[in-house]
């Protein structure tokens, strides 16, 4: 139970309306959250084109996991590519495979992620990264389903539903002209902006036991109590690195905390922890967030996959906020 001092562990149940679905950081019981997550169920088990759009280290890599895992496909190969990771000279071998002797170092034949995936899920991060020759690639898979092995004539017929991520405006790179238009609308299909930790403020004390459990059991320790103030510093952070940011936070304290109580390595920054000043940081970044979700929804406000749904508020509230933020839809 919650005392004043401290939060045990061992004494506090999970809030009945939690979500709680994996073994990797993947909960929530907040209502951003669970509209989140009642649009994945609503997706995961058609073949679909996903899009998921959020700031750096908002889980887009655990909620494509979940999508396989509650898909058709779940019995199929779940392939992981970090575009943003891949040599450019070897990005094209690597997703499409290769031939022996397609290039100088090309000494054996390989099979490309793709078709190593056929059958399955195909995840790829930070698709935003990849140059525009490799983009008309991928579009030649996502409309026909073939595609080519360098130094083959050969065309290959694979059977894959792709999961893209970026944390970029699409949108934006798309008018810059360092994103294909055509593919963006071929992986737009169902797009799914996953909030920032910020937005999900009363997500934070159980994600933070989550992790406290977690850690405990990898590092061999016995951390049972996590006190009252320490949670209320950590609800007061904004958390500009997201889940991942509190994720690292837990397992620096659990390495150094003893006698079963959790303590920080250091305070939290509370006031410098954004870029802006305190007393304009929060309503910046709320006018950001929703011109990102009115972006991803092409500025649909109501209806199933609209904006003001996926921010969990009624279309009124939605363009009463836009009315006094200031934002507008831009002009075609």
């Amino acid at each position: 139970m919650m005392s004043r001092a401290v939060l045990r562990l061992s004494s506090t149940p999970a809030s009945v309306h939690a979500v709680r679905v994996s073994e990797n950081g993947l909960v929530g019981e907040s209502h951003a959250f669970r509209s989140i997550w009642k649009q994945i169920e609503q997706v995961a088990a058609t073949d679909a084109t996903i899009l998921l759009l959020g700031e750096t280290g908002t889980g887009k890599g655990l909620m494509a996991r979940a999508i396989h895992e509650r898909s058709n496909r779940r019995g199929g190969r779940y392939v992981e590519v970090h575009c943003a990771a891949l040599p450019p000279t070897l990005v094209e071998s690597e997703l499409f495979g290769r031939e022996r002797g397609a290039f100088t170092d090309a000494i054996s034949s390989q099979l490309g992620r793709f078709e190593v995936a056929s059958g399955g899920t195909i995840f790829l991060d930070e698709i935003a990264e990849l140059s525009c020759d490799v983009q008309a690639k991928l579009l030649r898979v996502l409309q026909e389903g073939t595609l080519e092995r360098l130094g083959s004539p050969r065309t290959i017929r694979v059977d894959v539903r792709i999961i893209a991520a970026t944390n970029r405006n699409l949108r934006d790179e798309v008018r810059a002209g360092r994103f294909r238009q055509d593919l963006f609308y071929r992986l737009n299909v169902f797009p799914i902006t996953l909030p920032p930790l910020r937005d999900r403020i009363d997500d934070v004390r159980l994600l933070a036991r989550h992790f406290v459990e977690s850690f405990s059991k990898r590092y061999g320790k016995s951390i049972h109590t996590i006190p009252s103030a320490l949670l209320d510093e950590l609800e007061a952070y904004t958390w500009p690195g997201n889940i991942r940011e509190l994720e690292h936070v837990i397992e620096r304290a659990i390495i150094t905390s003893r006698d079963g109580l959790l303590r920080l390595t250091e305070p939290l920054d509370v006031q410098s922890s954004g870029d802006l000043p305190a007393s304009t940081r929060l309503i910046d970044v709320e006018g950001e967030h929703i011109q990102r979700v009115l972006g991803s929804t092409a500025w649909r406000i109501e209806g199933e996959g609209g904006a003001a749904s996926l921010l969990g508020l009624k279309p009124s509230t939605l363009r009463s906020r836009m009315l006094k933020l200031g934002i507008r839809r831009p002009a075609r």
